[in-house]
């Protein structure tokens, strides 16, 4: 596939907005390009490409040899984006006459040469290509795409395209290089299933149900565990011969971020636990984690001052053993064992709460927010260890104020002191048929530093602008937290929040795995 090519895909999925439209241009797209292009136009798409010599600077200067300083600055302030801009300015040579580069010549050609020859080469592609090509240039290498089609996207395309549960895909990406060549054999029939041969891959998490009243009365205390929802983030510890990996839950490597955990996982297991900060046993606020994620290269300080450690929920593997089939209780009585016989550092078991009604955990739940908890969990006794969400089998019962994991769509500029920021937020729910629906607009409830995170991102995931607004990437999960929810026939969604604030912001969950809009409809009283 070339650069043109490539161009068009991104330009149609950033143009169709629905999900099921964007899953039908990536399972053409899988159907009719060759390999090995095809592998590295979805290794661009889930974010898994990087080029050590070719960073966003490096076409900065670029344009500045070529454009007034001024008119770029003015271009730059207007359009908002680095990769648009340069690609609407950027003087196409008239003596260029290349065919444009195909995606794998991009990254092999990239990956062998010397770090002074990367801006010639680079410039010389820019020369052939027009506006579109050149923005799907930029964007490949610098690897912000930006088109409403993330990891978990491409990999549900793979699974409807080849007819392969999504599940068996997310159990061998990590252990098949980009282009991905065995991953394709395999999905259409010419090649085994990739082994991960002990490498330290990433297996799909189990997911729960929010729990409703309606719910309760059908449930018997006895076939149940319940522990604490903590309130940090959802990881998965993957240790053995091949390596160590700190995944969150979406499958991205965090290894780098937290540095004392990794070294701590002197074992072979696959564990299943939440990130926290511990101070003396004590869970520290969910802001104080938030200044350790994405910190690529933490400092001293930062590790001394924001102790990260891991309250372990379940045991996967252990020394190769598959233990996910076995019930919730022997994975639990195994995770004790393990736990007191490995003793790795960092690592505490999350507590089993002993209840004999529902009644009691009510009463526990209610106190959940001064315990800085966020409510609690429920699981079956019996249940397997199933990747996915599978209703009863998991509960999640979360504090007493109603929340929704929703994600932000649009965003508009604030007033008063907030008129430089994007501080207003309009959010939106899936509905059944893939398409997200907004619900609710929120402009309270964040730090002052979550602020700043936020008009960075908005600025930066920026897809369309409608005057003061502008429409972002489906990308970044809030929770939002309110009094109560309503029926609303002004709304497409059919229903309104009171009072929405934005709790916190969830940067550890995928935009696939926020809240139905079934979820918030079954909140309205009376339904």
């Amino acid at each position: 596939m070339s650069i043109p090519a490539f161009a068009t895909l991104l330009e149609r999925l950033l143009f169709s907005p629905g999900r099921h439209a964007k899953l039908a241009l990536l399972r053409q797209w899988f159907e009719t390009q060759a390999d090995p292009d095809r592998g590295v136009g979805l290794a661009a798409i889930a974010g898994e490409l990087s080029f050590r010599t070719a960073k966003p600077g490096l076409f900065r200067a670029l344009i500045a040899e070529r454009t007034d300083p001024v008119l770029f600055a003015m271009s730059y302030d207007y359009v908002g984006d680095l990769a648009e801009t340069i690609a609407l300015l950027w003087p196409r040579d008239a003596r260029a006459n290349a065919p444009p580069p195909g995606l794998a010549e991009v990254v092999e050609t990239l990956e062998l040469a010397a770090r002074g020859e990367v801006p010639a080469i680079i410039a010389g592609w820019l020369d052939t290509l027009d506006a579109g090509g050149r923005l799907a240039l930029i964007k490949l290498v610098t690897g912000g795409l930006r088109v409403g089609a993330s990891a978990r996207l491409a990999k549900t395309a793979l699974a409807e395209w080849s007819g392969h549960p999504v599940n068996d895909i997310e159990e061998v990406w990590h252990a098949v290089p980009t282009p991905y060549l065995p991953l394709f054999a395999w999905l259409e029939g010419r090649g085994p299933k990739p082994d991960p041969e002990g490498q330290p891959v990433f297996r799909p998490l189990m997911l729960a149900h929010p729990l409703e009243e309606a719910d309760i009365a059908n449930l018997t205390p006895a076939d149940w565990a319940a522990e604490w929802k903590w309130d940090g983030i959802r990881v998965q510890l993957t240790a053995g011969p091949g390596g160590r990996r700190l995944w969150s839950r979406g499958g991205e490597n965090i290894s780098a971020s937290f540095p004392e955990i990794v070294h701590a996982m002197d074992f072979h297991a696959v564990a299943d636990g939440e990130l926290l900060v511990l101070r003396d046993g004590v869970v520290a606020p969910f802001s104080d984690l938030q200044q350790r994620l994405n910190r690529k290269s933490p400092t001293a300080k930062m590790l001394a001052e924001y102790p990260a450690a891991v309250r372990l929920y379940d045991l996967l593997f252990e020394a190769g053993e598959d233990l996910r089939p076995l019930p919730f209780d022997t994975r639990r009585a195994r995770l004790e064992a393990w736990h007191a016989s490995a003793a790795p550092a960092l690592m505490d078991l999350s507590e089993l709460i002993a209840f004999d009604s529902f009644e009691t955990l009510e009463s526990l739940r209610a106190g959940a927010r001064a315990a800085s908890m966020e409510g609690l969990m429920l699981k079956r006794r019996d249940s397997a260890y199933e990747a996915g969400r599978m209703r009863g089998k998991w509960w999640k019962w979360k504090r007493g104020t109603q929340n929704v994991d929703a994600v932000l769509m649009y965003a508009q500029r604030g007033h008063g002191k907030r008129s430089s920021f994007y501080s207003d937020y309009t959010f939106g729910l899936w509905r059944d048929d893939g398409e997200l629906v907004p619900v609710g607009k929120a402009y309270s409830g964040f730090t002052d530093a979550e602020l700043l995170f936020l008009d960075k991102w908005v600025r930066e995931h920026t897809t369309k602008r409608f005057g003061p607004v502008r429409e972002v990437e489906r990308g970044l999960v809030l929770e939002v937290e309110f009094d109560a929810a309503q029926r609303s026939s002004r709304h497409k969604s059919g229903v309104a929040m009171r009072f929405p604030r934005i709790a916190r912001i969830r940067r550890d969950k995928p935009a696939e795995e926020a809240d139905r809009l079934e979820t918030l409809l079954a909140m309205i009283p009376g339904r």
